[in-house]
């Protein structure tokens, strides 16, 4: 069975997704509306920390992961009206939302889905009220405080059901916060190796991106014992969507992606393509890696970069192992007994998800 084409821009939103979003974004607004009346009426100064996350999640994104658990969740038998589902994927829009104004904070990145951050907006707060301390300090602890806001709703909005269930939204957030522990780790210590590079782009998203929300999906549903054979697919095609998004990182338009294209580059991420890089470079292109982690790259520096991991090899084997992973998790479709419906979708979306170009 060939794979999904791995060329990113081809590939048009599936109408499925679409609707599963609305549903999802319906939920969400409703929950922190009603949070924002809730205590804005104790403090009118409380609404701005849930408008800041309101704003966030309802900025955009793909809703990747509450169509995954929404496939899962029908692919073993489960209605596709229960609002369970819709519970569970506003959940992990609001697990997301957690680790991406997190994330921004230990990056130090300015701008998230096209507007500044969270902790820049409460960092510009501070310094247009002229309030006292340092306004830095200021932004970005809102900032984890809104984060953890949103871990504790997604944690709310997560239905009841099986133990299992508990026991796989336990587990996803803790790899979460262990891939990120490794990129933070990666970064400071200048890592280029392989291996480490793909296990940070498992555990770091992979894996919350796809397998998980699958499999507590199929659980939702009654069926633990899809756990295993879902992996079969959720786990290659998670990584490859945080390959493709480590690709998106440096060669992406800002317009699509809603991030400065080089940022990744800017920030020494541990990437496969840097790893690759390192490997297959000359002195010559060596002395421009090592520019690699200076926040303050410009146009022309992220170009020599970007025309390195193009000479050496880098995009290309990025490419190849989108690609493989991708056919893989296609290729085990056919082993996993879910519904023709979700197996339909499940193909279309892993199309969609290698092909992407935000």
């Amino acid at each position: 069975m060939s794979g999904p084409s791995p060329t990113p821009g081809t590939q048009q939103l599936p109408a499925d997704l679409v609707a599963i979003a609305e549903r999802v974004e319906h939920r969400v607004g409703a929950l922190l509306d009603e949070e924002r009346r809730r205590w804005s009426a104790l403090d009118p100064a409380l609404a701005e920390p849930i408008e800041a996350l309101r704003g966030l999640v309802m900025a955009g994104g793909k809703r990747l992961r509450p169509a995954f658990c929404h496939w899962g969740f029908v692919g073993a038998g489960g209605d596709p009206d229960d609002p369970r589902v819709v519970d569970a994927g506003a959940a992990f829009e609001l697990l997301q939302g957690f680790a991406l104004i997190h994330d921004d904070v230990m990056d130090g990145s300015a701008v998230r889905r096209g507007g500044p951050t969270v902790h820049r907006q409460f960092v510009e707060r501070h310094a247009e009220s002229g309030w006292a301390a340092e306004g830095r300090r200021f932004g970005e602890g809102v900032a984890v405080l809104v984060g953890d806001l949103a871990l504790v709703y997604a944690d709310q909005l997560l239905p009841a059901g099986p133990v299992e269930l508990g026991r796989h939204w336990d587990e996803l957030r803790i790899e979460l916060n262990i891939g990120q522990y490794l990129d933070l780790l990666g970064t400071a210590i200048a890592q280029r190796d392989r291996a480490a590079a793909r296990r940070i782009a498992r555990y770091k998203s992979g894996k919350y991106t796809i397998e998980r929300p699958l499999q507590l999906g199929a659980t939702l549903a009654g069926r633990h014992d899809l756990t295993e054979p879902l992996s079969r697919y959720g786990d290659p095609l998670g990584e490859a969507f945080q390959l493709r998004d480590d690709v998106l990182g440096v060669f992406g338009d800002s317009a699509r992606t809603g991030k400065p294209v080089g940022d990744d580059l800017r920030e020494g991420k541990p990437t496969l393509l840097l790893a690759v890089a390192d490997e297959q470079a000359t002195p010559a292109q060596q002395v421009l890696l090592a520019q690699v982690g200076d926040p303050d790259l410009g146009a022309q520096a992220i170009a020599d970069l970007q025309g390195v991991l193009v000479a050496t090899g880098a995009l290309a084997e990025a490419e190849r192992q989108i690609a493989e992973l991708a056919e893989r998790a296609v290729a085990a479709l056919a082993t996993i007994p879910v519904t023709d419906p979700a197996r339909a979708a499940l193909r279309d979306l892993a199309a969609f998800v290698v092909a992407r170009d935000a």
